[in-house]
């Protein structure tokens, strides 16, 4: 199941378009832009006098989308746990067409443990066959210290996104200085890849900072991330193109994996490309660049 889920999800995920739940007008809008993926967000964006509002009309959209063919991920970020909202979410959006859902303010292995349950209670009531996936929010302390446990709670867990605002926000952590970013991110990466799941970058709040926001998107493909979250359209051409394998790293790529082909056939595992020594580890990396250059029909 789970390794099923997650060739789904990351075939071509490099954004992902945030829109509000209280925003209906604006669902089919971000289905037809460029991003990758659209989240449906029951959370933070939507006031507490109409959650049930956006759930339901969220909940509605989602029926529209089965077998839509439009290649994107449709995901539905809902209310934490430990919310009056978060059952009702489940049971109002959990329907065919949902492919993830975005849980937020995870602290261990066990809310995992007990969002499945519920999840499952509400894939049972909607009648639904293809299980859902779950991409969690690393938006604590706690949460980023335990990662790596949370992420290997289930199968249904099939990445970690990154959370700075509340992360950083609370403690006085400047949000938008890049070395508290970039060891951040690292953290995190490193839990997903001992997870073996697909680490997601958080969204960038300053919109009118075009340059800050593509050094960070930048800084997070250079750590190996899928994506990045997107809370403008404006942002999503940047991701696009900075989540995809530039030209130059194809070509080397290739000339990669052509010389361990023929060092191989002569019997060696290592050999120098360029001056630089290249063994297992970068010819698996050539593979993942060819194999993500395929995807995006580069």
């Amino acid at each position: 199941m789970g390794g099923f889920i997650l060739a789904i999800c990351t075939l071509n995920m490099r954004s992902k378009l945030f829109v509000p739940g209280s925003r209906p007008e604006l669902f089919s809008k971000a289905m037809a832009s460029l991003a990758d993926a659209v989240s449906i967000d029951l959370e933070d964006s939507v006031l507490p006098e109409r959650k049930e509002e956006a759930r339901n009309s969220t909940g509605a959209f989602v029926k529209t989308c089965v077998n839509q063919g439009t290649g994107k991920v449709l995901i539905v970020r809902v209310n934490a746990q430990d919310t009056a909202h978060f059952e009702a979410d489940l049971r109002a959006v959990v329907h065919p067409g949902l492919q993830l859902l975005n849980v937020p303010k995870v602290q261990s292995a066990a809310d995992i443990l007990t969002a499945v349950a519920a999840i499952e209670q509400a894939e049972r009531h909607n009648a639904v066959t293809c299980p859902v996936g779950i991409l969690v929010n690393i938006e604590t302390p706690k949460a980023l210290r335990c990662a790596a446990e949370i992420a290997t709670a289930h199968q249904r867990v099939v990445g970690l996104q990154l959370g700075l605002a509340d992360l950083f926000e609370p403690y006085g952590i400047a949000r938008y200085d890049a070395r508290h970013v970039h060891a951040t991110m690292l953290a995190m990466r490193m839990a997903a890849a001992e997870a073996g799941v697909f680490a997601f970058d958080a969204a960038y709040g300053n919109v009118a900072d075009s340059e800050g926001f593509r050094a960070e998107a930048e800084m997070a493909y250079s750590l190996g991330y899928l994506g990045k979250s997107c809370i403008h359209p404006s942002q999503v051409a940047v991701v696009n193109a900075v989540f995809r394998p530039s030209d130059a790293e194809i070509v080397h790529a290739q000339r990669v994996l052509d010389a361990a082909d023929a060092a191989a056939a002569k019997g060696n595992g290592a050999l120098l490309i360029d001056g630089k020594m290249v063994d297992a580890p970068f010819v698996r990396r050539a593979q993942q660049i060819l194999r993500a250059a395929g995807t995006l029909g580069i």
